[in-house]
């Protein structure tokens, strides 16, 4: 009996120890993946060698310096680069989550995109952040032309020297549409006082300090004193804002005293009135807005005062004919250049399409040489077969802004092209 009683308390004491050995494994397992202490990164660090430097480094991502891989790889297997536990553009946001709030006005591309890593290291670095490249010399490996600018002007803007990220938010802004950290005029405010007497004795005393300081100076430097753009309106040079405002004591100082063309007209006189003896004008010439459609009134980077790069200017109306030449199989050199004067009087024609020549054989001509480049004629005395209204010429076979097909042409081949007026070769 004794002995019967002796095994029965044997076994539970075993099956007891089986089960505390059993339940100290369960808790002793760690995550979704049940993985032993350690295998979350510590025991990932015996095959990645090449980690041991990067544990070294300043700056190290929360999940790495918690030996957590697993927060971002699958240690089996995954459907993504890298073993990565989800999408590359998106596996940041299951921590990262308020990058882009829902109220923002402006999302940097690389961030709207889930291109953290142009930016991080998802490991470690010895810049603050994780970022690859410190300060400004990050943001220049994309803003090339711009990097270039800032570091040329020959007057600079100190804190765009120091740090983009002085006026920008690097992910989104819910202040500005550029990314600014707040919006004009209070961000200028931060650091130019405009109570000074020297501030209102340089702006003629007009209270500047409740308009776009951007509308005269370039935040990011140039080569004209005070900042002021490049390019800079002949009344600003002349400290004559009264030429086209009303005095900076009147109750409205920034009233135009005239509106659209007709201000302009007071100097620019031979070009309006050229214009208006065209056949054609461009419509924002004559709108209630006028030239400043096209051009700043005060100061711009860009030649004739445009508003920004012809390309952009003329896209803000024609992003149709922009989106054609992108699709196009092959570039027009004028267009993919910015340069559509090259073809288009911005202002008024006698021509078609606001053209600078009378011909479009002529339009085509000063870059083309047409007569080398085909034997087909054309000109006003030959006569489209598919239509006795229109003359053949470059249009005929060719469209300027680019179609699916190769060289413009509106057919996928020469052949099915030519058949159009030959029919008698269509097969």
């Amino acid at each position: 009996m004794t002995d019967m009683r002796f095994r029965e308390t044997l076994m539970v004491m075993l099956l007891t120890g089986l089960t505390l050995c059993f339940t100290a494994a369960a808790v002793q397992a760690e995550g979704p993946f049940k993985l032993k202490p350690g295998a979350k990164g510590k025991l990932c660090l015996t095959c990645h060698t090449a980690f041991g430097a990067k544990m070294k480094a300043k700056h190290i991502h929360t999940p790495l310096a918690q030996g957590d891989c697993s927060g971002c790889h699958n240690p089996h297997a995954s459907n993504h680069g890298m073993l990565l536990a989800g999408d590359a553009d998106s596996i940041c946001y299951n921590c990262h989550d308020s990058v882009i709030t829902e109220a923002a006005k402006s999302t940097h591309q690389v961030v709207a995109e889930g291109q953290c890593v142009s930016c991080h290291d998802p490991h470690s670095s010895a810049n603050p952040a994780n970022l690859v490249k410190g300060g400004s010399e990050l943001c220049f490996g994309c803003h090339a032309e711009l990097g270039q600018k800032i570091t040329t002007a020959k007057f600079g803007h100190a804190p765009v020297k120091k740090d983009c990220l002085t006026c920008h938010s690097p992910h989104a802004s819910e202040q500005s549409i550029s990314l600014l950290n707040s919006q004009q005029p209070g961000l200028c405010l931060d650091c130019h006082k405009a109570t000074s007497g020297s501030f209102k004795k340089q702006h003629m005393n007009y209270p500047v300090e409740q308009g776009r300081c951007t509308s005269c100076h370039d935040p990011h430097g140039s080569n004209s004193g005070a900042m002021l753009a490049d390019n800079v309106h002949e009344p600003i040079k002349k400290a004559m804002c009264n030429q086209c405002h009303n005095e900076a004591d009147a109750a409205q100082p920034f009233d135009l005293k005239k509106t659209s063309f007709e201000l302009c007209q007071g100097c620019h006189y031979d070009m309006i009135n050229e214009s208006f003896g065209r056949n054609r004008l461009h419509w924002p010439l004559v709108d209630e807005t006028g030239c400043i459609n096209c051009h700043t009134p005060h100061a711009s980077s860009q030649p004739g005062l445009l508003r920004g790069k012809m390309a952009d200017v003329c896209g803000s109306c024609h992003a149709d004919t922009l989106a054609r030449q992108e699709r196009s199989q092959t570039g027009h050199q004028p267009i993919s250049d910015g340069e559509c004067t090259a073809c288009h009087s911005p202002h008024a024609s006698d021509n078609l399409f606001l053209q600078q020549q009378a011909s479009t054989i002529d339009t085509c001509a000063q870059c083309h040489d047409w007569q080398a480049h085909s034997t087909h004629p054309i000109g006003v005395e030959v006569i489209d077969p598919r239509n006795s209204n229109l003359s053949l010429d470059c249009l005929s076979c060719h469209r300027t802004h680019g179609t699916e097909y190769k060289n413009f042409l509106y057919y996928p081949d020469t052949q099915s092209l030519c058949v159009q007026c030959h029919t008698k070769y269509r097969r």
